[in-house]
């Protein structure tokens, strides 16, 4: 799989951008400032349709513009596939596959795969539990798109339990203390432990897929600490040992975890169990990565991750498109040069450097120099 062509009509700082790509590996050089990330961000958006670098669609759409178009034209076994996005803020997105209209833009998934390593990806390691489960959550729907009505369905469900249990907590306080009816609330448990069970098995899966792939990485990767150990930390028990990936059984546990925690939600009015507040936790032999990983610790972990990621991408069909943004300024010569060694057969590799210097010889390739809002060839 790989990009060949990427248009961008009113995309961030672009107007209108064109760039022509090609298998192998592709180098965006540019001062900072200058748009590089911002032509990765798309073609991320593409895959995931999100941005890593913002929640919300509104900074995408240059100041002033209606919308926001993107178009790229992917390859994949030699036949070629036209995806455009129209990115409305305060409406809904449209999509649009070989010119004939999607349902929905959650159609699209699929069609491009990408694996972003940038330098917001330290909050891996160092970020809240959050960033962790969005990992997870964002590798699951590219191995698998329908996991996307999951997660969205999930989400939708937590946020009516959610609206229950803040009601019901304003109403115990105010009739000092009063039980409210919740034959309502009970049957939103089952349906947060229906759908919840289902996301919840899927990562239980996907971290046991990634534990020896992110060990081997980062061995790879550098001399320092080791090794590289994932667990799953389930609010069902957070004490307790990892839960089978069953989900008859998990849906179970979860009903029986929201009961034991009916008091305590009622109290808070928000729902404290389900895969919401679980954690993916990292560690270096015994000891957590928080607060005793270095930074070369860090950073190496994280890279782990998202090698792995690729890895698994691979393994399940054909190669994403991997995408380097920014990140050789962070490593060190040796990291660097071990980098470069584990991604340079990837069927397309993009990578951006403010200074191409940076730029590990192993990753020589075609140029392209980024500056006052347009893409030349090097």
């Amino acid at each position: 799989m790989y990009v060949s062509h990427l248009q961008l009509a009113d995309f961030r700082s672009y107007g209108e951008a064109l760039l022509e790509l090609s298998p192998g590996i592709t180098v965006l050089v540019g001062a900072n400032g200058q748009g590089k990330t911002n032509l990765v961000e798309a073609l991320g958006y593409v895959a995931t349709l999100s941005s890593h670098r913002v929640s919300s669609d509104t900074p995408l759409v240059r100041h002033g513009a209606p919308r926001a178009i993107i178009r790229t034209k992917i390859v994949r076994d030699e036949r070629s596939m036209v995806v455009d996005l129209e990115l409305n803020p305060g409406k809904a997105n449209r999509a649009r596959i070989n010119q004939s209209p999607a349902g929905r833009p959650r159609e699209v998934l699929g069609a491009l795969r990408t694996v972003l390593f940038a330098p917001e990806d330290l909050a891996l390691v160092k970020g809240d539990p959050g960033e962790r489960r969005r990992f997870l959550d964002d590798l699951l729907v590219s191995r698998a798109p329908r996991m996307a009505g999951v997660r969205s369905d999930y989400e939708r469900v937590l946020k009516q339990r959610n609206a229950l249990l803040k009601s019901a907590s304003g109403r115990m306080f105010a009739s000092k203390g009063a039980t409210p009816d919740l034959s309502t609330l009970e049957v939103w448990d089952s349906h947060l432990a229906e759908a919840g069970s289902e996301l919840l098995a899927a990562r239980l899966s996907l971290v046991a897929d990634l534990c020896p792939l992110v060990e081997e990485a980062y061995a790879g990767l550098t001399d320092s600490g080791g090794p590289a150990r994932l667990a799953y930390r389930s609010s069902i028990d957070p004490d307790g040992p990892e839960p089978a990936p069953d989900r008859e059984t998990l849906a179970v546990e979860l009903r029986s975890a929201m009961a034991r925690a009916r008091d305590r939600e009622l109290q808070r009015g928000v729902s404290l169990v389900g895969p919401h507040r679980d954690e993916l936790v990292l560690s270096l032999g015994d000891l957590p990565t928080k607060g005793y990983a270095s930074q070369g610790e860090s950073w190496s972990f994280a890279l782990s991750l998202k090698l792995s990621a690729f890895g698994l991408l691979r393994a399940d069909s054909d190669d994403p498109v991997l995408i380097l943004d920014d990140v050789f300024a962070e490593l060190d010569a040796e990291r660097r040069r071990r980098l470069a060694e584990r991604v340079r057969d990837a069927e397309q590799v993009l990578v951006t450097a403010a200074v191409e210097d940076d730029i590990p010889r192993e990753l020589d390739g075609a140029r392209f120099v980024v500056r006052d809002g347009g893409v030349d060839h090097g």
